[in-house]
């Protein structure tokens, strides 16, 4: 039923986008709404799924009072494919998009295969929604023993093609944070819980990289590249706290983090395009990676 709604939720977004400044009137909406599930749609029931869009994704769906139209307002901003809203909502509808015309698309279609659980998080956001607590079996990367935890979920997180949970764990008693791949069985109890006061995944992970809660303060980590990678760097930045500082021969950046083993590895990954100017325990770890990926090849 949970699944049901949010799909609901993210059809009337779309349906919104679709329909642009011109927007859409209370009839259209109900005719649409007939054609796609089948049955009334009532303007009470419009007016909660208009405050539940509103809670899940931020959006809101307003009315022009001299036209009588609804529409989102800035739905250019929504519609923008660098926006987070629209990746998430982009994320189901291509999901549904595929699903539902596997035979119609077959080979002209191409996606990238994204171990990411996908299976887990419409029912995910779906308890998030509610605010309902949840089971899950899971098993890490490191261990071939399945745990069983209770958790709240309080958001969802995408980081290098995967989703991850952000969750206060019942058996830990803290955050913790959950590879959806790596979770073998979901369920949605009937207990609810409240959501901490002014809670912001993106503002608890603000100061990290990827999808480690950050652990003491941040740090500025300036780094330069090529001319050719500052501009993918530019389009697609490392972290959100990227700037540019300088350009000459080469361009200069920082960004300000926890340093971290998955952001070690971000800077190798882009091998002798970037080099890591400061500071110097940032630039030697990443000189010692990569120095041992080289004694590889020496042999």
């Amino acid at each position: 039923m949970v699944t049901e709604l949010l799909q609901k939720y993210i059809w009337l977004v779309q349906t919104f986008i679709r329909a642009g400044e011109r927007g859409l009137s209370l009839d259209e909406i109900s005719t649409k709404w007939e054609d796609m599930w089948g049955n009334e749609y009532s303007r009470r029931t419009f007016n909660n799924h208009r405050e539940a869009v509103f809670e899940v994704f931020g959006i809101q769906i307003g009315c022009n009072r001299s036209t009588n139209r609804y529409l989102i307002e800035y739905s250019e901003s929504v519609s923008d494919e660098n926006a987070e809203t629209a990746w998430l909502i982009n994320t189901f509808t291509v999901n549904n998009m595929l699903s539902l015309g596997k035979e119609r698309l077959s080979g002209r279609v191409s996606v990238e295969d994204i171990p990411s659980g996908h299976r887990h998080l419409t029912g995910i956001m779906g308890a998030m929604t509610e605010n309902f607590e949840i089971v899950i079996d899971y098993q890490k990367y490191t261990s071939e023993e399945v745990s069983r935890y209770t958790l709240r979920p309080y958001a969802v997180k995408e980081f290098a093609k995967r989703w991850y949970l952000v969750a206060w764990c019942m058996e830990r008693k803290a955050v913790r944070v959950y590879g959806l791949d790596r979770i073998k069985c979901l369920d949605i109890t009937g207990n609810t819980f409240k959501m901490p006061k002014n809670f912001d995944v993106d503002e608890k992970f603000a100061t990290s990289f990827g999808i480690y809660i950050p652990e003491g303060k941040g740090q500025t980590i300036v780094f330069r590249t090529t001319q050719k990678e500052a501009n993918f760097l530019r389009d697609l930045p490392i972290h959100s706290s990227q700037k540019e500082i300088s350009s000459d021969e080469h361009v200069y950046f920082e960004i300000f983090v926890c340093p971290n083993e998955a952001l070690i590895m971000e800077f190798c990954k882009h091998g002798a395009r970037l080099e890591v100017m400061s500071p110097e325990i940032v630039r030697e770890a990443v000189a010692a990676e990569l120095k041992q990926a080289a004694d590889m090849y020496d042999r």
